[in-house]
């Protein structure tokens, strides 16, 4: 059984990348001859997965990651630019990295994968053929699931893809009267990181305390109960934060009206001055390229040992594109894991070999509640040949018993060691 110092200390050092990768990843990686794999996505999955291709393969396979930003920006740790506590500059990084690892970077946009020719082209033309393919998209959003919605980002950000949308959201909560109100609004489950959502009515209402204390912060949960941390989250909802943070569980969310930034609920109209909605989420749409069904109309089936996509042979893909594990989180730790597995079984197959049998992931995901106290929740997942999915290993794992400013620190120092992991 892990205990709390030991999980720290091997999830919160992640640029020990060597040796935590092939652990996670599995005992035996083969090293093939050569092959060529095309990456899409530059996020916590496709980057990890780019670097440890290259890496585990000692420059054998050739790695061509297609991404469209110029500059990775990080999901994690950007609820601290919302609330002012840090700047979008704090949490971007160059690609740099990787291509000194010998990863060819394109900037482009894919248009169109032929799963049967092994080809990927993009919007300039240029046309990639590939021996694997790994995807690593991201989410997608919905928003047309919610009537008034669609094409009104601008008045009613998410900020859910770190970038315009986090510095937006930060400028209208600077621009929001002392006495006005914060709603935010959350979508039914799965979505991209079960915690971020009260950690951002947290550290809201850390910023506001701070400068605006006659404002309210109102939390509109589609579903029943807190997604994660919840005795965590309740105690500072219920503690610090009792007169200002209100939550509201069964809130579904019909529409929205931008002009008036007023939010229509089942049985309640919400005004408010600043009106965050996280839209119903999916897998990045450039999955409907591979031809497959996805679960719940939303994300990919895959199997769990080579991260393949079930219905596009050759073609893997990782993070929050996929259909969870049982108890397994939307979060970046994750899609580094299971970029790790995929890149570990890619190497294996292009040598002609099988992947692994057992595959160990591991998770940590850090939620701050003010601009220095954070508090985390981890676990452990192994392939189960009998369910032939990732199940949590018994015993493993564990949560904060509070937050705290050392938990503030680790989780600063998690984001700067798997960027590292990923990017260097």
């Amino acid at each position: 059984m892990l205990n709390r110092r030991e999980f720290l200390k091997s999830a919160g050092a992640t640029a020990a990348a060597g040796a935590l990768g092939a652990g996670f990843a599995g005992s035996a990686i083969a090293a093939p001859a050569g092959g060529h794999v095309v990456v899409i996505g530059g996020g916590y999955g496709g980057a990890t997965a780019a670097k440890y291709l290259r890496m585990w393969s000692e420059g054998k396979v050739k790695v061509t990651l297609v991404e469209r930003q110029k500059q990775f920006i990080s999901c994690p740790i950007s609820n601290l630019v919302v609330n002012g506590a840090r700047q979008l500059s704090d949490i971007t990084v160059s690609y740099d990295g990787l291509k000194g690892r010998g990863v060819e970077i394109v900037h482009g946009e894919v248009t169109a994968i032929d799963v049967a020719k092994r080809r990927v082209k993009l919007a300039d033309g240029t046309a990639l053929d590939y021996d694997r393919l790994l995807v690593s998209p991201g989410i997608d959003f919905l928003p047309e699931e919610v009537g008034g919605l669609a094409g009104n980002e601008e008045q009613i950000p998410h900020a859910w893809k770190a970038g315009p949308q986090t510095v937006l959201l930060r400028k209208q909560l600077e621009d929001m009267k002392d006495g006005g109100v914060f709603a935010l609004h959350i979508p039914k489950a799965p979505y991209r990181c079960p915690p971020g959502p009260y950690e951002r009515a947290c550290v809201v209402a850390d910023y506001l305390m701070n400068h605006k204390p006659k404002s309210k912060v109102l939390v509109l949960d589609a579903n029943p109960d807190i997604q994660s941390k919840k005795g965590l989250f309740l105690q500072s909802f219920n503690g610090r934060y009792k007169d200002m943070i209100e939550y509201r569980p069964d809130s579904a969310l019909r529409s929205v009206d931008a002009t008036t930034r007023t939010a229509e609920l089942e049985f309640d109209k919400i005004r408010a001055d600043v009106l965050n909605v996280l839209p119903p989420m999916r897998a990045g749409r450039i999955v409907d390229q591979l031809g497959v069904a996805l679960l719940n109309e939303r994300w990919v089936d895959i199997e769990w040992l080579s991260m393949e996509a079930k219905g596009a042979p050759n073609v893997h893909v990782v993070g929050d594109a996929i259909f969870p594990a049982p108890t397994m989180p939307k979060s970046g730790h994750m899609a580094n894991q299971h970029a790790k597995v995929a890149a570990a079984a890619i190497l294996n197959l292009l040598a002609g070999q099988a992947p692994n049998p057992d595959p160990l992931v591991m998770n940590t995901c850090y939620s701050f509640v003010d601009a220095t106290n954070a508090m985390h929740v981890a676990s452990v997942h192994r392939y189960s040949a009998e369910k032939k999915t990732l199940l949590p290993v018994e015993g493993s794992g564990g949560v904060s018993t509070a937050a705290s400013e050392l938990e503030g620190k680790y989780a600063l120092a998690w984001s700067r060691n798997i960027w590292a992991d990923m990017l260097t």
